[in-house]
């Protein structure tokens, strides 16, 4: 993957579009291989060389692109990556994530292939990856990796209030109920927490 990870951050699958999507550049790169042969067979190698060469070029151009064309899930997003001699990434965060779903066709079943939607914040928008090998372990693991994002965050959450609580005999306690009213704003805690927290400190 050639995207830069973030600090803490952790690869938890990468795949790509379904073998089937080259299908066609292999037959081409056949064709190409098995007619160049024949037609230098007759003498014309002017024309049976780069007749292969050509074909066999976009066989193995398009086999490239496919490698390069991933869909990677990590701790912190999904990022949806393509490009050969240039990179173009899109990512959603996994906290501005909403739903993520996946279809397949009756040969996608059989061949393991799918379409996956990932619903997201109104100012990104829906993402849909097509022809995804193993669409069901994509969508699996973003939603896996959601639910431990979530907990992360709550816990890193729990701990600021905690804090701010706890803090309030040691430092000053304006600064104790400003760390509060700003986890209040953040939406961190509710109003009752905050009140609560805030009679604790002053006790």
């Amino acid at each position: 993957m050639r995207t830069e990870l973030k600090s803490q951050e952790k690869i938890v699958l990468i795949t790509r579009p379904h073998w089937l999507t080259i299908l066609f550049p292999l037959l081409i790169g056949v064709i190409g291989l098995a007619g160049g042969i024949v037609i230098s067979i007759f003498g014309l190698f002017f024309i049976g060389i780069p007749f292969a060469v050509i074909l066999l070029g976009y066989t193995s151009y398009k086999v490239f692109e496919r490698h390069r064309n991933i869909w990677a899930v990590t701790n912190l997003r999904v990022i949806d990556e393509e490009g050969i001699f240039s990179i173009d990434t899109k990512e959603s965060p996994l906290d501005k994530i909403n739903n993520v779903s996946y279809s397949q066709s009756f040969w996608g079943k059989i061949f393991k292939f799918g379409k996956v939607e990932i619903q997201t914040a109104a100012e990104i928008g829906d993402t849909v990856y097509e022809n995804v090998e193993k669409p069901g372990e994509l969508k699996d693991a973003i939603t896996t990796m959601q639910e431990e994002y979530k907990t992360t965050q709550m816990k890193k959450q729990a701990k600021e209030f905690a804090d701010a609580i706890g803090n309030a005999n040691d430092n000053d306690i304006g600064t104790e109920l400003e760390k509060l009213s700003q986890l209040r704003e953040k939406g961190v805690i509710s109003e009752v927490e905050f009140q609560a927290g805030k009679k604790k400190i002053l006790e």
